[in-house]
């Protein structure tokens, strides 16, 4: 039978997370020819290779060094052998028997370019950026000074879609991520160009550019215990906004240089203002 679902998941440091995972996996995948391909990104906690001859049915990969989330997965997904690829974080439960409806779906579109699904976080509570818009100088604003995560405008958080609907947006996270995985490989897969964060926008605005549609699956859920496998320093701002200044001048600063000039001093204002609070 061919592999229809190759579900890639980039592992640093989060063992127990990455365990329960995977027993999600187990648990709710059922009637899919799937494979699963974690990658380890250099963790110094080697408590993960535990977890091989536990999950003996699942392919493990080390890498030598941390070269970052884009390269791990463009690693990853080249070994994979499914129709369709599923990016999905470490930190991420899957919560239903919901993989079928969601190929199905995906199956039935012939311009599909990639589906994200409804996220939550521990306490239950709806995480907002499950849908979003390309960043432009109207949105970004918001997002970064204003940051109105429960209006009804179709702003950066696309509120004017429902948390359990289906429907088009322009913009999913990489943390549930599908897309089929010759349409992957025909856009040059993530951009290494970044390191952590932004890469799954990117890759998004390459698909609506290529004439596809994304898609929010707000039928399905999954628990994102967010933020606890990410420590907020400096380090962490770096990589953040310098993968929003790579977008920014990947895609406006010679097309829309008013945007851009106004995008990276938000940017860097923003990104001051972050820096003083952790001191």
């Amino acid at each position: 039978m061919n592999t229809k679902l190759s579900i890639v998941i980039v592992n640093y440091n989060v063992t127990g997370l990455l365990r329960n995972c995977l027993l999600s996996i187990q648990k709710y995948i059922e009637g899919i020819a799937y494979e699963v391909i974690v990658i380890d990104n250099a963790s110094t906690d080697v408590s993960w290779k535990d977890l091989i001859t536990e999950f003996p049915e699942f392919h493990f990969i080390e890498s030598e060094n941390n070269e970052g989330f884009a390269k791990a997965n463009n690693k990853a997904i080249r070994t994979a052998t499914g129709e369709y690829i599923l990016i999905l974080n470490p930190d991420t439960e899957l919560e239903g028997f919901y993989m079928n409806d969601i190929l199905s779906f995906a199956d039935s579109q012939t311009d599909f370019g990639c589906l994200g699904v409804r996220m939550h976080d521990a306490n239950g509570v709806f995480l907002p950026e499950s849908k979003r818009s390309v960043p432009d100088m109207f949105n970004s604003f918001e997002k970064l000074f204003v940051n109105f995560k429960n209006n009804n405008s179709k702003s950066y958080y696309r509120n004017d879609i429902g948390e359990n609907e289906i429907n088009e947006v322009e913009v999913i996270t990489g943390a549930f991520f599908l897309v089929k995985k010759y349409i992957y490989e025909n856009v040059g897969g993530l951009d290494e160009a970044y390191f952590m964060y932004g890469e799954d926008i990117d890759l998004c605005y390459t698909l609506l550019r290529s004439g596809l549609k994304n898609y929010y699956y707000g039928k399905a859920s999954i628990l994102h215990h967010k933020g606890e496998s990410t420590v907020k320093d400096e380090i962490y701002l770096e990589r953040f906004y310098g993968a929003m200044e790579i977008f920014i001048s990947k895609y406006y600063k010679e097309s829309k240089p008013i945007q851009y000039s106004f995008l990276k001093a938000g940017l860097r204002l923003r990104h001051k203002i972050e820096k003083i609070k952790l001191k």
